[in-house]
């Protein structure tokens, strides 16, 4: 037996490749690629090129991400890469960096323009050259020309393009930076480089590309949410009096990674208290967990580029108190009337009015202990309380919309009706991510319980934390004795 696995050891040195594996995402095929590059073609017509500029290079020692239009169109994941879509005939062209072999002996291979063959058949690209080829073919032509690029700040890791703009808006005006943003920069070299073409808006084009989900799209972003459902529970399971906020965003982020996610979609908003609830995007997680308190949790992982957004409430203490489970259970109704609603062919506004229509008896039968409560219930139902929230995709706020006609099968947002009242500075919540399907709806999310009760005994069980206790100062000195 020994001798049988030396022998299969030293077959599987022998069989070993001689070069580094080249790593390359193996959700979409060449064919989708096609197609969204296709449907960029039909958009920019023939006197159109589309230039997309991919993320520059690492600045420190975190994980390397494309940003998400690259990606969207190529999958190509390797830093300082631009991909040439030539409406003129329809042919594209991925222009990639040298081979590093210096980086690759501190960090591994990856795809270069030294690999072109493997990339073309990765891709389906017609051409994959060297970066500094890429001004060879330019300038471009005629006045006729029109050269399309993106008006819009790349999305990288946790990357939004609202607070993408803010960054930049408030570096332009620092009297100490004023320095452009690095797609504000690409577009004047564009500009200046082809004096004589016109330069178009590509924005809009992927906004809408992107705002419909394709099949294989829809699979990663139902894992990504089915990740951050099971972090949840992980951290409910964990909570207890006398824990920590960070506590749980640690439990949830273990189930990310052991299920593959190395990056999560945005920063964990783990919140227990009304003061640091009422804070939306509260971001700290610095607040020890206090009996009677609620615990707010809205986290997600970047599961392979597509991420999720999902929130739920529970009590600290395991129970909830009665004005707890009074607005919980109204903002819980609300969330169900609407999800019940949405399907196909119908507009957002068509659904919020049945739903409003479906809620007026749970509203005449709800007996509120105060009046500014029955306030904000009625303000809800009024606004919508931002129960149809953003789309969700590469992006947690992700681009594109899906409240401009009928609703798309292949359109992913969160549903997440919100509540305040804000005498007493309270926010309460319940959020999901759906996709639109062909005849109705799929919660993602479906099996993480959401009925109060559900949660409840949930909360406490034992998790992460406790099978994993982190240690108090007697534990380091007694490690530090061990030396």
């Amino acid at each position: 037996m020994v001798k049988a696995r030396l022998a299969l050891g030293s077959l599987l040195l022998v069989a070993a490749p001689l070069a580094p594996a080249q790593h390359y995402q193996s959700d979409f095929p060449p064919a989708e690629f096609r197609a969204r590059w296709d449907a960029v073609f039909d958009r920019i017509g023939t006197g159109g090129v589309a230039v997309v500029q991919g993320s520059g290079p690492v600045t420190g020692f975190q994980l390397p991400r494309q940003n998400n239009s690259f990606y969207y169109l190529s999958g190509i994941e390797t830093p300082g890469a631009y991909l040439l879509l030539d409406g003129r005939d329809r042919r594209v062209t991925l222009y990639l960096p040298p081979r590093n072999e210096r980086l690759e002996r501190s960090e591994g291979r990856v795809l270069s323009a030294d690999d072109a063959d493997r990339v073309r058949e990765l891709t389906g690209a017609d051409a994959v050259r060297p970066v500094t080829e890429m001004g060879t073919a330019w300038p471009l032509g005629d006045a006729r020309s029109e050269i399309w690029a993106e008006s819009a700040p790349a999305e990288g890791h946790a990357d939004q393009r609202h607070e993408l703009r803010a960054a930049h808006t408030a570096a332009a005006a620092d009297p100490w930076d004023g320095g452009l943003p690095r797609h504000v920069r690409f577009a004047e070299l564009l500009r200046l480089r082809n004096p004589r073409a016109t330069l178009r808006d590509l924005t809009p084009v992927l906004d809408e590309l992107r705002s419909v989900k394709s099949e294989r799209e829809i699979a990663l972003l139902r894992r990504a949410a089915q990740l951050s459902g099971l972090g949840l529970l992980a951290a409910m399971r964990s909570t207890k009096p006398g824990a920590w906020e960070y506590q749980l965003d640690a439990a949830a982020r273990f189930v990310y990674q052991i299920h593959g996610s190395r990056l999560d979609g945005y920063r964990s908003i783990t919140a227990s208290g009304t003061a640091n609830i009422w804070n939306g995007h509260y971001y700290r997680n610095d607040r020890q967990l206090q009996a009677g308190d609620l615990v707010l949790m809205d986290y997600a992982p970047d599961y392979r580029y597509y991420v999720s957004d999902v929130a739920r409430m529970w009590p600290v203490s395991g129970r909830y108190a009665p004005w707890q489970r009074e607005l919980l259970q109204f903002v819980l109704e609300w969330h169900k009337a609407v999800l019940a609603r949405i399907r196909p062919g119908v507009t957002v506004d068509a659904i919020l009015s049945e739903a409003r229509e479906a809620m007026a008896p749970v509203l005449a039968r709800t007996r509120f202990s105060k009046p500014i409560y029955e306030q904000a219930a009625r303000k809800m139902l009024e606004t919508s309380g931002g129960v149809f929230s953003h789309p969700v995709g590469l992006a947690v706020h992700d681009v594109g919309s899906y409240r401009g006609g009928p609703l798309k099968p292949g359109q992913v947002f969160s549903v997440d009706p919100q509540l305040w009242v804000p005498e007493e500075t309270l926010y309460i919540r319940y959020e999901d991510t759906v996709v639109v399907t062909a005849d109705g709806v799929e919660n993602f999310t479906a099996f993480l319980p959401v009925e109060l009760d559900a949660l409840e005994a949930e909360v406490g069980r034992g998790g992460v934390l406790q099978a994993l206790p982190a240690l108090d100062d007697a534990g380091f000195e007694a490690l530090r004795r061990k030396r």
